[in-house]
């Protein structure tokens, strides 16, 4: 809220409707001994007109997407989103809408998450989708932990090119289910498949691959799942919903379970959040798969309607034959991920591909011909692209954040063997101007 919703007269009235003398009789059962008994260390009160004045003057030392262009991704990235989609996600009934329990009064609510997973099955190529996740590295994390109990097998394969944050999360999820995660390295940028081949054995359950990968580089679905199958084990997919516009579905190259972060679907980068991980599979792995499941039927009327056709979340059923512990669905960025589906159309999302695709490669090729980078690698990229940039990377960082640019990410955290790792990301937002003043802007940082 952004007024004090009770007056002192109304807290008194409550705490003697309660048979409480003070709100300190509320916290009696915390000992004196942890209590804190000074002031707290903050500015006194301000009057509401004082108070915004004081928040605007915050909120502009915080760089928005706004006023900077921004050429960062890994992960998150900055897409048009047409208006429609706040407007339509704005409104009480949506804004405020939690778990749709009664489906009798959240048809609705139903209905949209109906029309989520629709089109999430229709643009990986599975044949069933739940209703969202937290992220889409924890949807890795369920997809891998999914299929060690599909195929009663505990180790999983990870290629080093996917996000590593991503891989961090799987690793934490392997610690406490009894799962080995091993990591498959790269050549040229993409899985190294002779690796692969040597590293799979009888007790794989899964080989985990992103494509586009965390540097943007499109990866050899299609054999990669050859390599899984012949092993009798799963392949599980990562992926850029956007780039499902020009690539193949998963679906359709081998992939027996596809998840992916899905922001990118009408939701703004956020400062990181909140996201949405979708999580799609082929119908015999149904069962297994975590959250809930909405489906289409008739009331004995015969009009359609919607109910919670499988809840395998620990809140519905028993906890020890929940599939997993999360919970909730996040129901609101999967909404805006509707609507902008919708709006967009197919149409829509490859125009949004195609133009990443080719702005994306004119500036790998722009800033190649400053003499200033190396190429990390030659695999095929989508809308990202790794360059070895030859000076110091946080300077140059520097100087365009100065000039309102937001560079590109240093890798050399993650990735040591690509020494001045530069990932630069490109959406259709970016025009050709922005990219001709990125150029340069780095050649007069040096």
């Amino acid at each position: 809220m952004s007024y004090i919703p009770t007056t002192d007269e109304q807290q008194q009235k409550m705490l003697a409707d309660i048979g409480a003398g003070s709100i300190d009789e509320l916290f009696a059962d915390i000992p004196e001994s942890v209590k804190l008994k000074n002031k707290l260390n903050i500015p006194g009160a301000m009057s509401e007109m004082e108070l915004a004045a004081h928040m605007r003057e915050l909120a502009g030392k915080n760089i928005n997407l706004d006023e900077f262009t921004c050429f960062l991704g890994a992960g998150a990235y900055d897409h048009y989103i047409p208006s429609v989609v706040t407007n339509l996600l704005s409104r009480q009934e949506f804004y405020t809408a939690y778990t749709p329990y009664q489906p009798e009064i959240s048809q609705g609510t139903l209905q949209a998450i109906f029309e989520y997973q629709t089109m999430i099955c229709s643009l990986t190529g599975m044949d069933v989708s739940n209703a969202s996740l937290y992220d889409g590295a924890t949807a890795l994390a369920e997809a891998a932990s999914m299929a060690c109990e599909a195929t009663r097998r505990n180790e999983v394969i990870a290629i080093r090119s996917i996000h590593p944050e991503s891989r961090e999360v799987v690793s934490t999820y392997t610690k406490f289910k009894g799962m080995t995660l091993k990591e498959c390295g790269i050549k040229n940028g993409v899985a190294d498949l002779n690796s692969l081949k040597e590293m799979i054995n009888g007790n794989t359950a899964a080989v985990l691959v992103q494509s586009p990968n965390f540097f943007g580089a499109i990866e050899n679905i299609k054999e990669i799942a050859e390599i899984a199958h012949e092993n009798k084990s799963l392949l599980v997919v990562s992926c850029d919903p956007i780039s499902l516009a020009l690539l193949k579905a998963p679906g359709d190259i081998g992939a027996d379970i596809v998840v992916g972060e899905g922001q990118v679907l009408g939701n703004p980068v956020g400062f990181g959040g909140p996201y949405l991980g979708f999580m799609a599979a082929k119908k015999e792995f149904t069962r297994r798969m975590p959250g809930r499941i909405v489906g289409e039927t008739v009331d004995r009327s015969g009009k359609r309607g919607y109910v919670l056709t499988l809840q395998t979340r620990e809140q519905h059923i028993r906890r020890e034959k929940a599939t997993s512990n999360i919970c909730s669905n996040q129901a609101l960025n999967a909404l805006a991920a509707t609507i902008y589906l919708s709006v967009m159309g197919k149409k829509g999302l490859k125009k949004a591909a195609e133009l990443s695709l080719r702005k994306a490669h004119y500036a790998y090729k722009k800033l190649m011909e400053t003499g200033l980078f190396s190429p990390a690698f030659d695999s095929p990229f989508f809308k990202e692209f790794l360059l070895i940039y030859h000076g110091d990377v946080e300077k140059l960082n520097e100087h365009l954040l100065e000039r309102k640019i937001i560079g590109g990410l240093s890798t050399d955290k993650y990735y040591p063997e690509f020494r001045g790792g530069y990932l630069v990301a490109v959406t259709e937002k970016r025009t050709k101007e922005d990219i001709d003043r990125l150029v340069s802007e780095v050649i007069s940082a040096c």
